[in-house]
Formats: C-alpha cells, sequence, structure tokens
C-alpha cells in the first residue's frame, strides 16, 4: 500500500482527489469509462469513449513494431483501458503505475474479467519513484497524467531510467502553450491546485537533459477542446440522472472546471498532442556525458 508520507504535495492532492467517490463515478461513468482521458474525435457529437479509444490506438501506433511480450510501464494508469488494450491487442506485458487506490481496484476488477490479470501488474505507487528496475522497459507510456507530477522533470529522469536503450517514450499531457505563462493560466490552476503546466517545449528540453531525444509531435490542441467541450455537455445533459451518485456540488464545480479548459484551449494558452521521445543508444550517451 502506498504510503500518502511519500508522495509530494501535488500527488497527495490528486490521490485524494481521484480515491474520492465523487470522482470515481464521474469519470467512471461521463469520462469515457475505461479511458480517462482526451480523445481524438471524428466528429462534434461522438461518443466520449470511442474517441479516447481512438488515441490509445493513435499513441500505440506512435511506438511502431514491438515483439510480443515486450514490457511497457504505463505511467498513471487510471482504470487500465489502455494496458488492456496494449496486452490484448499487442500480447504487450503491462507494468501499470497509479496512486489512486481506488482507480487501482477497479483496473484489477477489469483485468480479471478480461482474462489479462496474468499480462498486466499493477502497482500502488507513485511514477516519481516507480519499483521497478533499471532498463525493464521497452515503452514507457503515458496518457494525460503526468501534469499531476509535483516534479516532472523527476517523471521523466523516470522514464529514461526505465528504458532499454533506444526504447520509447509515448505521451499525451494537458500543457500551457510555449511561452505562456503562469498568470494566463490562473483559473485552471487553481482548479487543479497546481502550481503550473509544462510546455511541448519544456518537455522536450527536459527530456533532452536525461538522454530522450523527441522525434515526434504531433500537435492536437483542437481535441483538447472538443474533448472537454464533450465532457461537458454530457454532464449537462445527465445531471438529472448523475445526481444519484455524484454531489451536485461536485458537478457544479466540475462544470466551470471543465469551462476553464475549453476557454484555455480556444484562446490559445493550452496545448495538446502526441509526443514519441527514444532514449539514446549506449554508445550516445557514453560519448555525449561531457555536453
Amino acid at each position: 500500500m502506498l504510503d500518502a508520507a511519500d508522495l509530494t504535495a501535488a500527488e497527495q492532492t490528486a490521490a485524494t482527489y481521484y480515491n474520492s467517490d465523487d470522482a470515481d463515478q464521474f469519470y467512471a461513468h461521463v469520462w469515457g469509462g475505461e479511458d480517462i482521458h482526451i480523445g481524438l474525435y471524428e466528429g462534434d457529437h461522438e461518443c466520449i469513449a470511442a474517441a479516447s479509444r481512438r488515441t490509445v490506438e493513435a499513441l500505440a501506433r506512435l511506438i511502431g513494431p514491438l515483439e510480443p511480450g515486450s514490457v511497457v510501464v504505463d505511467l498513471g494508469s487510471g482504470y487500465g483501458g489502455a494496458a488492456r488494450y496494449l496486452a490484448s491487442t499487442h500480447q504487450l506485458r503491462v507494468e501499470a503505475v497509479n496512486i489512486s487506490s481506488v482507480e487501482n481496484d477497479r483496473h484489477r476488477t477489469l483485468n480479471h474479467r478480461s482474462g489479462l490479470q496474468g499480462l498486466i501488474r499493477v502497482h500502488d505507487a507513485s511514477f516519481e519513484a516507480v519499483p521497478l528496475p533499471n532498463g525493464c522497459a521497452d515503452v514507457v507510456w503515458s496518457q494525460d497524467a503526468i501534469l499531476h507530477a509535483g516534479d516532472r522533470q523527476q517523471v521523466l529522469r523516470e522514464a529514461a531510467r526505465l528504458l532499454k536503450p533506444g526504447g520509447v517514450l509515448v505521451f499525451t499531457d494537458p500543457m500551457a502553450a510555449d511561452g505562456v505563462t503562469t498568470t494566463d493560466l490562473s483559473a485552471i490552476l487553481q482548479r487543479i491546485h497546481l502550481a503550473d503546466l509544462g510546455s511541448p517545449e519544456r518537455y522536450c528540453s527536459w527530456g533532452a537533459s536525461v538522454g530522450l531525444e523527441r522525434e515526434v509531435w504531433d500537435e492536437q490542441t483542437a481535441m483538447l477542446v472538443r474533448h472537454y467541450t464533450r465532457v461537458h455537455e454530457e454532464l449537462l445533459r445527465r445531471t438529472s440522472e448523475l445526481k444519484v451518485v455524484i454531489s451536485i456540488d461536485y458537478m457544479q464545480r466540475m462544470a466551470a472546471g471543465l469551462q476553464h479548459w475549453i476557454d484555455g484551449g480556444e484562446s490559445g494558452r493550452l496545448s495538446w498532442g502526441l509526443m514519441r521521445f527514444r532514449k539514446r543508444p549506449l554508445d550516445c550517451l557514453v560519448l555525449g556525458g561531457g555536453e
């Protein structure tokens, strides 16, 4: 069991939030069920779950070819939708790391129902201190989770530590647009209790500092706006139904928070998309050691 005393303040805030009954019910019933991240939409009114699964498929394609049995470390694995997709579709072994015990319990239950518990191991742990050995992973994967870290640079250090030379990190994360200040994002930051957000160029720089070279940046900020719009629409449409399992206060605060994300994306203050980084081979790391 993860000891809250071992978490940063930002991680404690995230764990407390995602362990709450209101949040669990909201993400399970409204946000997308198994996949609780931003979706890639083909239409304005597409089902949230279908668009969210499309992001999983797109991020999997970004990895490139992998042999069955290759190891993926999923940082911030939520309910495990991506882990089950990777295990069932590509026969990959997944080490799923997540700080919410409530989400992890649901994740394990869904793995058993799918018969995939032999391919997926769920860790109650922080992705700033992953309980796995150096060089164990062919892929490190994360979807819209790293923003909750107390130290995002440490998450990238952990990704580099976990990856084999030549392995890849693929992830998405809601970010500030390059050059945008924390003052410009004050409403969003207050809502999620964070001091700042990453940005595309910050992640590029942080990755380079630990031997991770960015190969792909597929900017898709329009999908962030569309996703939060769809979730907002669903929340308002289903309020009467949802108030049986989710408090009215939570839904009102969530509706306001979703609008902040929509406004931030539409105004160009936010950024979102798919990234791929590759860990430099050992010879490059040695040669670059004095840079």
